[in-house]
């Protein structure tokens, strides 16, 4: 019976997806370029016209090939800077965010039709994938052993990373690494359960639920991702990049206690583009929940907080990563 409610759930997803195609307009579409094994980035943005240049220079030298990107009616250029980039096609919308599950209906769409047989990968312009190797190896390595092992997805928890002091102390400059700013994360302290109705897993903690939702911790944001995938255009993300249907794709991890090969996406939410990025966000109230968390950033923000703690760890590699458990190598060598 779950499994005959989950097939109608991924049914009208991929309806839903299908209907909100309209909304989206284009303005630079070289899909004619993206060839059978290209390796494609999605995501949805509005208003990173200053992360942009990072961004598509730390994902073009992981190895990713065409960039497929739905701008939600930006006004600071972003539009006009992305749209002259040869590897990016482009969407434009003034669509309502929330109205399209926080853009996962347009993504979903772009999946289906561009992402069939190719590996994708599901981010946002401030997430930044980290793996096993990938300070040696290109992201078509690890593509290529998940194929060789049949592995349709890869999970990567979400860290959130952050500077020492106030957020707003070091100014970021277009076309910085943000990890020079934000440079430090929480090393342990997270909780994880499992979703028996997606298989998936379900993680909290870090530096966002110890001090923006420390009075309630259940309602902190969830870190688990799952933004690799060999799509196949009956899948469908459920809600954001935390969980996929067919739902066996959700099963990243091993009953057993063993490890299967996982990652971490650096979240470098916390540098100075924030405070202007909250109160844009309060007052278009396009967020999950009411754009609750944005309420509580704001909250805290105007206090100055410094997310560091004794117990913060600075970010050398995706080997300290391993050796902290945040993620693993599994039996990949």
């Amino acid at each position: 019976m779950q499994s005959y409610r989950l097939r109608l759930k991924r049914r009208r997803l991929l309806l839903r997806a299908l209907r909100k195609r309209h909304a989206l307009k284009p303005v630079a579409r070289r899909t004619d370029a993206i060839r059978p094994d290209d390796i494609l980035l999605f995501a949805t943005l509005r208003n990173e016209r200053v992360r942009l240049p990072w961004f598509l220079r730390y994902y073009r030298e992981l190895g990713i090939n065409h960039f497929l990107i739905v701008d939600n009616d930006s006004d600071d250029g972003s539009r006009e800077y992305l749209a002259a980039q040869k590897d990016v096609s482009l969407w434009h919308t003034t669509a309502s965010y929330k109205g399209s599950r926080y853009g996962m209906d347009w993504m979903n769409w772009l999946l289906a039709r561009y992402g069939h047989r190719h590996w994708t990968l599901t981010v946002d312009p401030d997430e930044f994938l980290v793996f096993p190797f990938c300070d040696t190896r290109p992201i078509r390595a690890l593509t290529d052993w998940l194929d060789t092992y049949e592995i349709r997805s890869f999970p990567a928890m979400l860290l959130d990373m952050y500077p020492k002091g106030p957020i707003d102390a070091q100014p970021y400059r277009e076309g910085q690494n943000p990890l020079d700013i934000a440079q430090w994360f929480d090393s342990g302290d997270y909780t994880i359960s499992r979703n028996r109705e997606f298989n998936n897993l379900w993680i909290q903690g870090g530096p966002r639920a110890r001090m923006f939702f420390a009075d309630d911790p259940h309602n902190a944001p969830s870190l688990n991702k799952i933004p690799l995938v060999k799509w196949q255009r009956r899948y469908a993300y459920a809600s954001s990049t935390h969980m996929l249907l067919p739902r066996g794709l959700n099963v990243v991890f091993d009953d057993w206690g063993g490890e299967k090969v996982s990652g971490c996406l650096l979240h470098a939410k916390f540098i100075s583009p924030l405070t202007a990025k909250v109160s844009e966000e309060l007052e278009r109230r396009e967020h999950f929940a009411g754009s609750r968390e944005y309420m509580v950033y704001s909250e805290q923000l105007s206090t100055e907080p410094d997310l560091w703690c004794k117990w913060s760890e600075k970010y050398i590699n995706w080997r300290q990563l391993e050796i902290l458990g945040l993620m693993s190598k599994g039996n990949w060598a």
